[in-house]
């Protein structure tokens, strides 16, 4: 499948007021009274095996945030040049819709350990989680594993930092974006974790997201690249919008994962805005001829 266009972008009244019904949380109600503070200005830490690539990615991913007030985390990795980038990536986050990703993991890990296909129903459910952020299909899979199997497939997944939420609140999972990392590498590569068909279908879901909620890390994406995303938005209390997205990239030799989380935005779109700068930067340079990198 070749890259997604990001559709124009909905009015903020819009976005707000779809906020209650897909902001991908089941979170107490609460009213914004925007940013608690600005963030703190950090550096991307890059490598790679690609000579001048890890600096490129480093200028570029710091001059994509420059003048953000938000605080921005960043977990990325291409296995065809043995590239990573970190940002604050063991800060924690509120999951918002990006847990939905670990929902379906656990499913797909359970019924496994059954020996066992999913049932209708928990298809039903597990297409509209992922491809529409539907919120009543997340609550009623949350419940039915419950917290005991989600918690087991964290550690089988050695996403032993991801806390689920102490009154049950999916979308208040406290997530790293190291921790996303090493759930999307689980989804991209062979793992004793999740099958061959579970990754497959994992996969499936993410590049059949709604039109809509393409945003955030496919922007900029190579046409030739297969597009895989999950994004998350929540607006609380303290530290505005929270806005995430995690992507991957396969298909036409591309190999690597994004996953970008943040809050303290002041709006929904000047998190998404946040983080496509540094989503077309990423693109931009994993996918520039070997010779163009800067020395």
């Amino acid at each position: 499948m070749g890259r997604h266009r990001r559709i124009s972008r909905l009015p903020r009244t819009t976005l707000a007021s779809r906020a209650a019904l897909a902001a991908g949380a089941l979170v107490p109600t609460i009213a914004s009274v925007g940013s608690a503070h600005a963030a703190t200005p950090q550096t991307a830490i890059c490598t790679s095996d690609r000579p001048g690539l890890a600096d490129e990615l480093s200028e570029d991913i710091n001059a994509a945030l420059d003048g953000s007030t938000a605080t921005t985390a960043i977990s990325l990795h291409d296995r065809t040049t043995n590239t990573t980038c970190t940002l604050d990536a063991d800060r924690t986050f509120d999951s918002a819709s990006t847990v939905k990703v670990t929902v379906l993991g656990t499913l797909l890990w359970d019924a496994q350990k059954d020996g066992r296909a999913l049932t209708q129903e928990e298809k039903d459910r597990a297409t509209a989680m992922i491809t529409k952020s539907d919120n009543d299909a997340t609550t009623a899979l949350w419940k039915q594993l419950g917290a005991d199997k989600i918690n087991g497939f964290l550690q089988a997944a050695g996403m032993t930092n991801t806390v689920l939420d102490s009154e049950g609140h999916w979308g208040l999972t406290q997530i790293t974006a190291n921790e996303e990392e090493k759930l999307l590498n689980l989804v991209t590569h062979a793992n004793p974790v999740l099958s061959e068909d579970s990754r497959g279908y994992i996969l499936k879901l993410t590049s059949e997201v709604i039109p809509s909620q393409r945003w955030g890390t496919p922007a900029g994406a190579p046409g030739d690249a297969q597009v895989h995303v999950k994004n998350g938005w929540l607006e609380r209390a303290t530290n505005g919008w929270r806005v995430h997205s995690l992507g991957a990239f396969t298909g036409g030799d591309h190999d690597y994962t994004i996953t970008v989380l943040s809050q303290d935005n002041a709006t929904m779109d000047d998190g998404i805005a946040n983080i496509e700068g540094v989503a077309r930067a990423v693109h931009q340079d994993l996918n520039a001829p070997a010779a163009d990198a800067r020395p």
